[in-house]
C-alpha cells in the first residue's frame, strides 16, 4: 500500500493503482488525486522480479 505523502491528501494506494516511473529524480509516483510526487525505492528479488516500496517518513 503507498501512502501520500502530501499532508493534507494522505490518500491509501494499491501498487495497481498508480505508475511508478522515473522523472529524473529517481522512481516515483504521482497521486492520482492531488499530483503530489512520492518517492519509491525499487527492489529486485533474487528471482529477478522487481517491487517498489515506500520509505517510510
Amino acid at each position: 500500500m503507498f501512502i501520500c505523502r502530501n499532508q493534507p491528501c494522505g490518500a491509501q494506494w494499491h501498487p495497481s493503482e498508480v505508475e511508478v516511473r522515473n522523472e529524473g529524480q529517481g522512481y516515483l509516483f504521482r497521486c492520482p488525486l492531488c499530483g503530489s510526487r512520492n518517492y519509491v525505492e525499487r527492489v529486485t528479488a533474487e528471482d529477478g522480479t522487481v517491487a517498489y516500496q515506500q520509505p517510510r517518513a
